[in-house]
């Protein structure tokens, strides 16, 4: 027997060896569910389908919601050739492959979807290298991502492009995508005959956080239980144990990462405890380093407490070494309590406005000499040139204070620390001003 005879190629596996989330992708637009402001009647997608009038894109959403289905779908109604490909697994190189067997196909009046899965993953030079054939209308790139197109692609493939949203799908939408799943003898689980109860279907949508690919796993996962005992009706504890323990949505590196900080933060200077501490653990849960958590309070401390509450940065610096020498799951009391501290303190943007206005200065006026006075003078020479000349210090004076003026000429009179009524900073500002009377 012949190799080929015994690895036949070019021959897809047969269907019920491929996931239940793959078999059910739909066929035709009336089987997709969900994304309406997209596909439904009229809107902007549905119309270009109709009209078989494509253009490339970038589609947008949440892991699971159908960006893959829609591209496929977009394909099979332009009548175009179809190259998926991977920006994990495949760079500029094989890309030139694709585009010298796409001109050729457009030679013959057979256009070319580019699907790149993930392309957030390609580096800003290997976006480059699909300008020219996007501009030329070589190929045309249908994007799928998970990230913020206007964080991770560049400006010029984005300009290229039109970026559609998709949405997680909602609860009532997962639930019509499991029982199809349930009821299609073809593809999907009809043959077994199997039932979801009421209320585990609920669970198993809760579940699924918007995501049709995990509601599919799990519901997948439950049959194959049935299967091997013979039941047929899946129920609730039967889909939690399915589904296991939820993975929560956030990714360290994504979008979803930065605005479960942000609503931290955002917490955090609102004064909120509470919600300081539910959006942390959240992050916690999701695996992140304690690490980022703390540093990120280290610089919240300063930024937005300040003087206010100089103890804060204590305290945020301490709950730091205390989480490096204890570590998880102890370190996260210490978390905790800074976070709720920091919550709970007076709130300031003082140091923060301070820096921004003297680093304005910097930047437009550049480096201002040192006044001579200023200046250090170790050797005789330095003195006699004036270095440190008139410099009086302020230990001598009564109050350890003396009336001088110690920014550059060009500066004089400028101030940069303004001192809020917050906490402890409100004493702070009334020596400031106790000693602008002396000035005075």
């Amino acid at each position: 027997m012949s190799e080929q005879e015994l690895f036949p190629r070019n021959e897809p596996p047969p269907l019920h060896t491929k996931p239940l989330a793959e078999r059910m992708r739909p066929q035709k637009i009336e089987e997709f569910v969900g994304q309406e402001k997209l596909l439904g009647a009229g809107r902007l997608l549905r119309r270009a389908l109709e009209a078989d009038r494509l253009f490339s894109m970038i589609l947008w959403g949440p892991p699971g919601c159908g960006k893959t289905a829609l591209a496929l779908l977009v394909a099979r109604h332009t009548r175009s050739h179809f190259e998926p490909f991977s920006a994990v697994l495949g760079g500029v190189k094989e890309l030139r492959g694709i585009v010298e067997e796409a001109e050729r196909r457009r030679r013959t009046g057979v256009r070319t979807i580019l699907f790149i899965d993930e392309i957030h993953r390609w580096n800003k030079a290997q976006q480059d290298a699909l300008l020219p054939h996007v501009e030329k209308g070589t190929l045309i790139l249908i994007g799928a991502t998970t990230e913020n197109p206007s964080f991770e692609l560049n400006s010029a493939l984005l300009s290229r492009c039109q970026v559609l949203v998709l949405e997680p799908l909602g609860e009532e939408q997962l639930a019509m995508i499991v029982k199809r799943a349930l009821e299609d003898g073809e593809r999907g689980l009809g043959r077994l005959g199997l039932s979801i109860a009421p209320e585990a279907l609920v669970e198993l949508c809760r579940l699924a956080g918007g995501d049709a690919r995990r509601a599919l796993n799990i519901l997948e996962a439950a049959a194959a239980h049935l299967e091997e005992g013979g039941g047929r009706l899946i129920d609730t504890s039967l889909v939690q144990e399915a589904a296991q323990r939820r993975a929560l949505a956030y990714d360290r590196a994504g979008e979803e990462h930065y605005n479960v900080v942000s609503a931290f933060i955002k917490s955090l200077r609102g004064s909120d405890p509470h919600a300081a501490v539910y959006w942390m653990v959240r992050m916690l849960e999701a695996g992140e380093d304690p690490r980022f958590i703390l540093r990120r309070m280290v610089i919240f401390a300063s930024e937005d407490i300040g003087n206010a509450d100089p103890q804060a940065l204590q305290v945020a610096v301490a709950a730091l070494q205390a989480h490096e020498l204890v570590g998880l799951p102890e370190s996260v009391l210490c978390l905790t309590q800074a976070a709720t501290y920091l919550a709970c303190a007076p709130k300031s943007n003082s140091a923060l406005l301070a820096y921004s206005r003297a680093r304005s200065d910097v930047r437009e006026k550049g480096a201002l000499a040192v006044p001579m006075k200023l200046r250090n003078a170790p050797t005789a020479l330095m003195r006699q040139l004036g270095y440190g000349k008139e410099y009086r210090y302020p230990h001598n004076f009564e109050g350890h204070y003396v009336v001088e003026e110690y920014l550059p000429d060009e500066l004089r009179g400028r101030r940069y620390y303004e001192p809020s009524e917050s906490g402890f900073e409100k004493n702070l500002k009334a020596r400031l001003e106790e000693l602008a009377g002396k000035k005075g």
